[in-house]
């Protein structure tokens, strides 16, 4: 009851219907009254009708307001049951309008706006969940057709190539060595592909779940960030460390790899040439990872969608960096579930990825 009462629209009409039943049973009280100076100030000669039928309710005056009470307050309660009654019709046509044709709005009475707020609120939200998740799927279905397109063409080559390795034993060394390096490249390529095939399996259907340890992240980024120097001199790029030392937190080692690795790869893939590739580690109220890269600004509509499963912010399947479009949301979802959070921005050509961590107890 208690509960109920919170509801404002719940309480107005209580207020209402105590009010109406306190200002009709006054009016009542004040009837005998009014019947007492009407007799008193006027002279009856007794055979008036109206005479006889005030002085009957004047002498049967406690019968007569018990009856008219009653009355009353079936009258006033039956009214207030009414409009509850109409309230619930029309709160129910509305959730079949909301089910039936949830592009329309909702139109109900004016006392039934806080209602019609919510339900429009509903409405909305629900048609935007429902806009993402097709959305999501489309990306994932064009995804999919275009890696299983893409299959095709390294496969070909492999074969294509170990083919003329096999049949062709005369060939020179340079040649076989030519043909094993694009086969092995081919191949790679292949890989690569059927990884993102099982990237998008594991993201749909497995769940995340964390093995917590304090680790020295510190000394994890310097490991990553050594491991990535290959790839760096092959794209003419540079670090530039600022990792304060001992930072502990209390993460997953490898899904927090996984996320520096994710962030480093994308990074790498959208950098400038002969750029910097800043990181920096700090422990301030909370830990604090920044990545930031020289590159592309990316525009504020796609920055807001940059967390998303499947959003590719370069659209060309044949691109080197056009992945699954999985490698950020994945990260998110990571960090989030440490408790931490993971924000992008972009400005003057930078492109700056923050990751915010609790300290670890």
């Amino acid at each position: 009851m208690k509960n109920n009462l919170k509801n404002p629209l719940i309480r107005r009409i209580l207020f209402r219907y105590v009010a109406t039943i306190v200002i009709a049973f006054a009016i009542l009280t004040l009837i005998p009254f009014t019947i007492l100076i009407v007799m008193n100030f006027w002279t009856w000669y007794g055979d008036e009708f109206i005479y006889r039928l005030v002085h009957f309710f004047y002498n049967n005056l406690i019968a007569t307001f018990l009856i008219s009470g009653i009355a009353l307050w079936l009258a006033i309660t039956f009214y207030f049951f009414s409009k509850i009654a109409s309230y619930l019709n029309e709160t129910i046509h509305g959730t079949s309008q909301l089910l039936a044709n949830p592009e329309q709005r909702i139109k109900l009475s004016p006392d039934l706006v806080a209602v019609q707020d919510e339900m429009n609120e509903l409405r909305e939200n629900n048609n935007r969940t429902q806009r993402a998740a097709k959305e999501a799927e489309q990306r994932k279905n064009d995804l999919i057709v275009y890696l299983a397109h893409d299959l095709r063409t390294p496969l070909t080559s492999v074969i294509g190539y170990l083919t003329l390795l096999k049949e062709e034993p005369q060939l020179s060394l340079d040649m076989r060595a030519r043909y094993t390096d694009i086969a092995l490249d081919k191949a790679e390529r292949l890989e690569q592909l059927i990884n993102e095939f099982f990237e998008i399996t594991r993201f749909n259907l497995t769940s995340l779940t964390l093995n917590k340890q304090v680790i020295d992240l510190s000394v994890m980024l310097e490991q990553i960030s050594y491991e990535f120097l290959p790839i760096l001199e092959e794209k003419n790029l540079q670090w530039q460390l600022e990792i304060e030392k001992e930072v502990l937190a209390t993460v997953d080692a490898e899904k927090m790899e996984r996320v520096f690795d994710n962030l480093i790869r994308n990074a790498i893939n959208y950098s400038f040439a002969d750029s910097v590739i800043t990181l920096k580690l700090a422990k301030k109220e909370q830990i604090e990872i920044t990545f930031s890269n020289s590159g592309y600004t990316i525009p504020p509509e796609k920055l807001a969608r940059i967390f998303e499963p499947f959003y590719r912010m370069d659209s060309s399947r044949a691109s080197a960096t056009g992945g699954t479009g999985l490698g950020l949301p994945i990260a998110k979802d990571i960090v989030e579930a440490l408790g931490g959070r993971v924000t992008a921005a972009s400005h003057d050509n930078q492109i700056i990825f923050t990751i915010s961590l609790p300290l670890s107890n």
